[in-house]
């Protein structure tokens, strides 16, 4: 059993320069997060996934529907949450310290699903209850308006935060900070229901903090249990977290991936097999592994040779198989990006966390649940964002990637 025990640092970096791109501020603001672990459960990896993909459907599908009222009576699967980064963030003058689950899938900030919200001179309630429904979990509960503070010296005056009055699913964790696009926060507020609710990085920007509206996130591959491997940075990009350019990719068109930060991509296994024609799908830190439609995994499956291991859920292989497995190819935006063998395999060292046994290889690539051409057909997960710096630009809708020092790492 793990508890928050992989320890990262979220540096919170402003641009300060005309070329935002390559530089951040000289005195990054930082604050400490954790990759946690909470196997309090039978769920396994594969089926939390599944449910949080099943939910960003539904609420994106409602949404384009325009029954938005529907959105707080939307029924999915509810598993606990298994592997997730988290961060504490201070609301509140004085601030209280809430652990949040950092999550680009969604754009909600809330607390007091495990700590009690503490109102201040800097709290204001509004006429609004607010009420969101998640993979991992729902709340609902009302809104407030309050400082929020993201590390020394990085400051948010009037930031919509719910407090919850019921959550579940979110063991060992306040709430979420979520930094997904702004309009999925479209619906969630009664009476209203029409009103998008600026996010922190919309504040952070229209209140002068950061010169760009976006922000990146630099994670790292580590299969032990303390490691300083993430770092998320506001209005700008650290150079020192990726090498060559920045790929990007425009949001997809294509619905219900374009509700999310969706794109466009391609994927093949080795020089010549098509996993993935040409098709949509998002890319989320709240998911853990790399999905892909279920005949894609087919296909994938049958190039690598793999079987389905009841006790994890996931594809296995054996050392033998392993050896052999070749590279996937996901090409986005003109780029190829390659993710390696050792990429695929969840860390041996961890394999007894998951259920599984330490003499077998397990992939990261998992089933979606759904089949090709329902316009979200994968979902580039927090394995997948572990080998490559990932940028997402607000202002400019388009998502962009970049290979780091730790794309052909044999971490795993």
């Amino acid at each position: 059993m793990f508890g928050s025990g992989f320890i990262a640092t979220l540096t919170l970096a402003i641009a300060v320069a005309a070329n935002p791109l390559v530089q951040v501020r000289d005195t990054p603001v930082t604050l400490s997060i954790a990759k946690r672990f909470n196997f309090t459960g039978s769920a396994t990896l594969i089926e939390h996934d599944q449910a949080r993909a099943a939910a960003l459907r539904k609420l994106a599908e409602t949404k384009l529907s325009g029954n938005l009222d529907e959105r707080a009576v939307i029924s999915v699967p509810v598993t606990n949450g298994l592997v997730d980064y988290t961060a504490n963030v201070g609301v509140g003058s004085p601030a209280t310290t809430y652990s949040l689950l950092i999550d680009t899938g969604s754009s909600n900030t809330w607390v007091g699903a495990g700590k009690a919200y503490v109102r201040t001179s800097t709290s204001t309630q509004t006429t609004n209850r607010v009420s969101v429904t998640y993979g991992s979990g729902s709340f609902s509960g009302n809104e407030f308006t309050d400082t929020v503070s993201l590390g020394s010296g990085l400051t948010i005056t009037r930031q919509s935060i719910g407090v919850a009055t019921r959550s579940t699913g979110f063991s060992g964790v306040d709430g979420i900070l979520g930094i997904g696009p702004v309009d999925l926060t479209t619906g969630t507020l009664s009476p209203g229901t029409t009103t998008a609710i600026p996010t922190v990085t919309d504040n952070l920007f229209s209140q002068g903090t950061i010169t760009q509206n976006l922000l990146s996130v630099s994670f790292e591959p580590t299969n032990s249990e303390s490691s300083t491997n993430g770092e998320l940075t506001f209005g700008g990009t650290d150079s020192s977290k990726f090498t060559g350019s920045i790929t990007f990719a425009p949001i997809t068109r294509t619905s219900p991936a374009s509700e999310f930060w969706g794109i466009d991509q391609t994927i093949r296994y080795g020089a010549s097999t098509s996993i993935l024609t040409s098709t949509a799908g998002i890319v989320d830190t709240g998911t853990t592994l790399t999905l892909i439609a279920t005949d894609a995994l087919t296909r994938y499956q049958r190039a690598t040779g793999a079987v389905l291991d009841n006790a994890t859920g996931l594809l296995r292989l054996t050392t033998a198989q392993f050896a052999s497995l070749q590279s996937l190819f996901f090409t986005i935006g003109g780029t190829t990006f390659e993710l390696t063998a050792n990429a695929q395999a969840w860390p041996r060292n961890l394999n007894t966390a998951i259920g599984g046994n330490a003499n077998s290889v397990y992939l990261i690539v998992g089933d979606l649940g759904t089949p090709t051409g329902e316009g979200l057909d994968f979902i580039n997960g927090m394995t997948f964002l572990e080998r490559f710096y990932s940028v997402f630009d607000t202002a400019n809708r388009r998502v962009g990637l970049a290979t780091t020092s730790f794309t052909h790492a044999t971490t795993n």
